[in-house]
């Protein structure tokens, strides 16, 4: 790995945190539930997929690759029957400042020099084949220091998740394939597979597939092939989230990385757990 993919890593541990309040605090639960949306899962995909527009089920398991499709037919197009796009973007604002609140979080100097940087980073992606990222780049800029920091950090991590998208899937993987290898590689299958909708049948499937390719042993255990392609997927993953970095230079970037690390720390372990289905490790 360069530096700068080496970089790309370190600062996705930094932003992640930040970004994913949206998905373990409680606030923003009741938030998207307040705007209209019916249980958990419901409100997990449209305050996702609010950015690209009133999607239906296809598109949405195209985007929010990993989950099994059904999972995403169970919310869209039904969302948008209670609730459109615009309440699931206004509520995932209003619930993150409201666990904002709770952590102490608040538009002080640090905040906004980091919502500064964070912006410039995110405003430099590149949009090409990147969906969620781009539809979140193009979403205006919060007033608030600390929301759009967060809107920043939601790009970073979409624009990233898309790069990783297209890794996985030019290494020839589909959906449960990928969580079966990531649980090989050291994930947690009681995380990943009831999060993301697979059957134990599914999984078998997924099991026997990556056995063929030789990726996997009898056991399930990866093989020196599999870690292998695991490691190129989080290499390409790493090299092409490296942009908004280079952009934002040396120093930028790590004076943002010392902004960042406060408060991904304080919600580490205190709202966002580890370890966790969306495979962040801990603030380094």
């Amino acid at each position: 790995m360069s530096d700068t993919d080496n970089t790309a890593r370190r600062m996705w541990t930094l932003y992640e945190p930040y970004h994913a309040v949206v998905y373990f605090a409680p606030q923003v639960d009741v938030a998207l539930k307040e705007a209209g949306y019916k249980g958990f899962w419901m409100g997990y995909f449209a305050a996702r997929l609010a950015p690209i527009g009133a999607v239906g089920p296809e598109l949405g398991a195209a985007v929010c690759f990993g989950f099994e499709p059904a999972m995403v037919t169970r919310s869209l197009p039904d969302a948008w029957r209670f609730a459109p796009p615009v309440a699931a973007l206004d509520a995932r604002l209003a619930g993150v400042g409201a666990v904002l609140d709770e952590l102490g979080v608040t538009d002080d100097d640090d905040i906004a020099e980091a919502a500064d940087l964070a912006v410039r980073a995110a405003a430099s992606i590149d949009r090409a084949g990147r969906v969620l990222g781009a539809a979140n780049a193009a979403l205006p800029v919060p007033d608030s220091p600390r929301l759009a920091l967060w809107q920043a950090t939601t790009t970073l991590r979409e624009h990233r998740g898309d790069g990783h998208v297209a890794a996985l899937t030019a290494s020839g993987l589909g959906a449960c394939p990928t969580q079966v290898l990531a649980v090989a590689a050291g994930s947690q299958r009681q995380l990943l597979q009831p999060s993301r909708g697979w059957s134990d049948d599914d999984w078998s499937a997924a099991l026997s597939e990556l056995f063929g390719k030789g990726w996997l042993a009898a056991d399930g255990t990866i093989t020196s092939t599999g870690r292998e392609v695991h490691g190129e997927i989080e290499a390409r993953t790493d090299a092409s989230a490296a942009g908004p970095w280079r952009t934002l230079g040396t120093a930028g970037t790590a004076r943002l990385a010392a902004l960042l690390a406060p408060p991904a720390e304080r919600i580490a372990g205190r709202v966002v757990p580890y370890p966790n289905p969306i495979g962040v490790p801990p603030p380094s």
